[in-house]
């Protein structure tokens, strides 16, 4: 088995090894597509992880780990007779260069005027030719997506058609409808199934409000994240030099600390 450094050749000679059924890994031998996806998804957000931090040592290896999980794939599949790893390789390259006539193609198609809208076009004419014709323009927004950034897709393939909001103000206007719908909902007593319908809307509408004011949701939520982390980890070190714990505090002492935590911030 050839072990050479930076050959893609033996990560996919460690992949069969562990997948042997002679001696592999137990625990690999267990996994199905199903089993893995989940390890994939985690991967790609460990990847964009990376990105956000700037920790371009960390990307290398998050990247590696992406890779294992397209190899792990690829192998289970030649286990099955379906593909293997190189007609992933070439399925990408032939996608690639089809969908960029504007690079690959002949004078004409390399064009400016031929760029524009040929992405989309091109990407329809190859569901056709699988006999996959939609029947509607949201058809291929994958159900799999994280919500937020499915209901983007939505939203902009429906854009693209005309049906879309012309001025952020009116997004804006339509937020606040939603949110007295939702408020109305819980004066009522909040039946779980109408609050969970109340809220979606009106998340639906804030993913709106970020898609026209051109802002990542997703990377959005993820920046509040890691300062809700940040600033609580700061009340955590201020009460233990009182020799406390969150547990042993008030809602207003930990808030009065976020405060400060906050205003530490602003100086920076």
């Amino acid at each position: 088995m050839s072990r050479e450094s930076g050959k893609i050749e033996a990560l996919l000679d460690i992949m069969a090894r562990l997948r042997d059924p002679d001696g592999g890994c137990p625990w690999d031998l267990e996994q199905d597509f199903a089993s893995i996806a989940p390890y994939t998804i985690e991967e790609a957000y460990e990847v964009a992880d990376a990105i956000e931090r700037g920790d371009m040592d960390d990307l290398k290896d998050e990247l590696g780990d992406l890779l294992l999980q397209v190899v792990f794939h690829a192998q289970m599949a030649k286990e099955e007779g379906r593909f293997d790893f190189s007609g992933v390789v070439q399925a990408i390259c032939e996608k690639m260069i089809r969908r960029h006539p504007h690079v690959f193609g002949d004078e004409e198609q390399r064009s400016a005027g031929a760029v524009k809208g040929r992405w989309e076009e091109i990407k329809a004419e190859e569901k056709a030719a699988k006999g996959l014709a939609q029947t509607s323009i949201l058809d291929d927004v994958p159900l799999a997506l994280p919500a937020l950034a499915r209901a983007i897709k939505l939203q902009n393939r429906a854009a693209r058609v005309g049906f879309d909001w012309p001025d952020t103000s009116l997004v804006i206007d339509k937020l606040n409808e939603e949110m007295l719908e939702l408020s109305a909902e819980v004066a009522k007593g909040g039946d779980p199934d109408r609050l969970e319908d109340e809220m979606g809307d009106l998340l639906f509408v804030y993913a709106n409000l970020a898609r026209h004011m051109k802002v990542d949701p997703e990377a959005a939520l993820r920046r509040a994240n890691a300062k809700f982390r940040r600033r609580f980890g700061r009340i955590e070190e201020k009460l233990a030099e009182r020799a406390l714990t969150p547990e042993q505090s008030t809602l207003e002492e930990m808030d009065a600390l976020w405060n400060e935590a906050k205003a530490e911030e602003r100086k920076r």
